[in-house]
Order: structure tokens, then sequence, then C-alpha cells
């Protein structure tokens, strides 16, 4: 599942660690689990990490001894919009890796 539409316009790796949480909404991650699931540079994903947080799109929630980042509802579709078509930019890029 994907970030709600109104959410993709920020830079990719934002774009990519929305999605990733939307994908886990419910249990959230870490940020090892993050950087994993989106094939981000640890600099980049800290740079993103703050920049949501600071837009209160994510939080943080201690959990036992783990930091679990989860994503606020208002990013997770709702179901009554669709999923917005892949471009060919982003054909292409899942086709190479990118």
């Amino acid at each position: 599942m994907k970030a709600r539409a109104e959410f993709r316009d920020r830079p990719d790796t934002e774009v990519a660690v929305l999605d990733a949480l939307v994908d886990r909404n419910e249990e959230g991650m870490t940020v090892l689990e993050l950087r994993a699931h989106a094939d981000i540079d640890i600099d980049d994903l800290e740079e993103a990490l703050g920049n949501l947080k600071r837009d209160d799109l994510i939080a943080a929630t201690e959990e036992g001894n783990r930091t679990l980042i989860t994503v606020d509802d208002s990013v997770v579709p709702t179901g009554e919009e669709p999923e917005p078509e892949p471009t060919i930019i982003d054909q292409v890029r899942d086709r190479l890796g990118l």
C-alpha cells in the first residue's frame, strides 16, 4: 500500500519511508527495519525521519526495549481514493531496482 496522494510530492526518501510505514501501519517499524525495507542510506533516513517528525506525519514510541516508528493516520489511504497509477519513470525505477 502507498501513502495518500497528497503526501507523494515530498522527496523520494520521505515517500519511501511513508510507504514502508503505511505497509506496516498497525505494528510500526524500527529504524533498522525501515532502512532495510526502504533501502535508504542511514544519513538520508535520519534526515527524512526528522522532516517527517517535524511535520507530524510520524511518531516514535517506546515499546519494551525498542523504539517503533508509526505513521499518522492522515497518511494512510482510506480505501475511498484510487491508488495512483505508476508513471513510466516509476516502472523504470522498479525494473532497475532503484
